[in-house]
């Protein structure tokens, strides 16, 4: 067994790290928008990124590094994707972090990572005219933290102190942004994972994997996936503790909690909602089903309204793709049952019941298929006049 404790100090929680957050004057009010992270070792690092096609110049820099690459550096800016840039915006990543290592000794193999507008070349210069400001020995997580946020409302941030049972223990920290551009497809947004737990190489993009199926790749704000989205997990080993199973949970609660704050955190979005479909033919359609639901622009925009339209969710399930049956589905918001096995239980005062549900910050929808045991939990938002008004003028 093992004992998990939430701790302070986000992405620096763990021993052996350091970052700040920077104005290099990409954001209009000159807010903080270039973050680094710094390991004074060498970690393994490992990481997931976006299934869209095109993936940014930061991806396809990182992607050129050897297989087993170690790092110390990750530097990230806003504002600014470098997606769909071409062979220039790849040599500008090169440039940028040649730059940082001629300033900073010691950075070996830095990362780059970038959010912001697609299709417009990095601004180099003002990136590197940031270097100067750079105290590599800073642990300023709430800089970084707010540095890499674009639309974002608020920061993402979490550590937990992991002790085993023979007293040993590590730390686990993190930071990501995302509210927009939010769609099931593996990473799904910038998270950046550090950690002092010895992880071997070769559990960590298993182990990666394995959470983000339940997590990251469980969210839908909009549909829409990035040209950027990127999971990077750093292990320098410090405090030479691990237990692979100590790990997956705490990676997943990280992964977890993040993974809640963006979709609460939607463009617009005024409520989280949880689609937990049972009894399905497996997993996988429960999965596909779930999905379906955290995606439709109808079932959303009803959710928005407070409108517990379920004929809107029953109508999504079968239009999923998987097998059900009208005369085994039950349908409830909250506790309340509005549809079972073909008998409709929506009367004027399980109407209101539904509704006030829907008026919660947060709830769960509860699909039951009857079919089988398969079962899956999409994690989605509503969508409403302020998504249209933030991406109406998203370059501006």
């Amino acid at each position: 067994m093992f004992s998990v404790f939430p701790i302070d100090g986000g992405i620096v929680a763990p021993q052996g790290f350091y970052c700040d957050g920077v104005s290099a004057g990409l954001k209009k009010d000159c807010g903080l928008d270039v973050a680094f992270i710094y390991a004074d070792s060498l970690c393994e690092v490992e990481g997931v990124f976006t299934q869209n096609k095109f993936c940014a110049a930061p991806i396809v820099h990182f992607q050129s590094y050897p297989k087993d690459f170690k790092t110390n550096f990750v530097l990230i800016n806003a504002k600014n994707a470098n997606a769909l840039t071409g062979n220039e915006g790849i040599e500008n990543v090169k440039e940028v972090l040649g730059e940082l290592q001629s300033r900073f000794n010691g950075i070996q193999n830095p990362i780059m990572s970038s959010t912001g507008v697609i299709g417009v070349q990095l601004p180099k210069e003002k990136i590197v005219a940031s270097f100067s400001k750079f105290d590599l020995s800073q642990k300023n997580h709430k800089n970084a933290s707010n540095a890499i946020l674009t639309t974002d409302r608020f920061e993402k941030t979490i550590a937990f102190e992991v002790v085993l049972d023979d007293k040993a223990s590590f730390k686990i920290g993190a930071m990501c942004k995302g509210a927009g551009m939010i769609n099931p497809s593996l990473a799904t947004m910038l998270c950046f994972i550090t950690t002092d737990a010895d992880v071997p190489k070769s559990d960590m993009k298993e182990l990666l994997l394995k959470a983000a199926d339940s997590t990251f790749n469980a969210i839908s704000v909009d549909g829409d996936t990035s040209t950027n989205d990127s999971i990077l997990l750093l292990s320098n080993g410090k405090s030479g503790a691990y237990e692979r199973e100590a790990f997956l949970f705490a990676l997943e609660k990280v992964m977890h909690k993040l993974a809640m704050d963006i979709t609460r955190d939607g463009e617009g979005a005024t409520k989280l909602v949880a689609f937990e479909v049972n009894g399905a033919k497996d997993d996988l359609e429960a999965q596909k089903c779930a999905k379906a639901l955290s995606q439709s622009l109808l079932v959303k925009t009803a959710l928005f309204g407070c409108d517990p339209n379920w004929g809107r969710i029953a109508s999504t399930i079968g239009a999923s793709g998987i097998f059900c049956d009208s005369k085994k589905l039950e349908i409830y918001f909250g506790d309340v049952c509005v549809y079972k096995k073909g008998v409709i239980y929506f009367d004027k005062e399980n109407e209101q019941k539904a509704a006030e549900i829907l008026k919660q910050d947060s709830f769960k929808i509860t699909c039951e298929l009857g079919v089988a045991e398969g079962s899956f939990t999409a994690y989605g938002c509503d969508l409403g006049y302020e998504y249209v008004k933030i991406n109406a003028d998203y370059r501006t």
